[in-house]
């Protein structure tokens, strides 16, 4: 059975550590991934202090947080995570019941979350999805054109541009990932200089986050080392 208090405290001590190693003075948020998990373990991690959740599937997720709502076990406010790919006919529920979109990778979602998001709620923290590895699987624009992404979302007035978001390649070798995350590092402090609401860099899962906390990761989405695998 999948011990999630102790999984946390683990989790938590090792982006403890890789901060220590990297000299880092910031803080490097934990989002713990959801996806594919009742509501009876995130309960558990809400217990041991949690409140940031991220998700990839719109029906399963939309559930999930309706059901939260109602649940009177969650008594402090939760932030909700959009992790996954969004086609453009879904995002609609997405607008309305998330905080944050880590995974918008072009214009068209932008617009159609703009336009969805009610006005009763607060603008939509975004995070521009970067395809850092080029692998034709992996959602993502691309390097060269995320400059030109952001400066559109920017223009959207219910959108938040927050900073962005990439996978980088599978790899037993720490050195290829590492120059993926410092190249998204880089762009990240490229648009850092021209967006002033711009603060996170969302790279690193529970394989590789010592490598990304070293190249500058603020928010590390952690699923398996917390819930165990799916």
């Amino acid at each position: 059975m999948t011990n999630i208090p102790n999984n946390i405290v683990a989790v938590e001590q090792k982006i403890a550590q890789a901060s220590i190693n990297a000299q880092r003075q910031d803080a490097v948020r934990l989002l713990a991934v959801s996806k594919t998990k009742p509501v009876s373990l995130i309960k558990q991690a809400f217990a041991q202090g949690l409140s940031h959740f991220g998700e990839n599937y719109v029906q399963e997720s939309i559930e999930k947080i309706q059901q939260i709502k109602t649940d009177s076990d969650f008594d402090r406010p939760i932030h909700w995570y959009f992790i996954g790919p969004l086609q453009s006919n879904k995002t609609r529920p997405v607008a309305e019941n998330f905080d944050w979109v880590q995974s918008v990778d072009r214009l068209k979602i932008a617009q159609r979350l703009n336009e969805q998001r009610p006005e009763s709620l607060p603008v939509l923290n975004i995070c521009l999805q970067v395809n850092i590895s080029g692998e034709e699987s992996k959602s993502g624009t691309t390097l060269s054109q995320v400059i030109e992404l952001a400066s559109q979302v920017q223009d959207l007035p219910r959108l938040k541009l927050r900073g962005i978001m990439a996978i980088p390649q599978k790899s037993d070798d720490p050195e290829v990932v590492e120059q993926q995350f410092l190249a998204l590092h880089k762009i990240y402090q490229t648009l850092q200089q021209q967006y002033p609401d711009i603060d996170t860099l969302s790279m690193g899962m529970s394989g590789d986050l010592e490598s990304a906390i070293k190249c500058g990761s603020t928010m590390v989405r952690i699923g398996t080392d917390i819930f165990g695998s799916r």
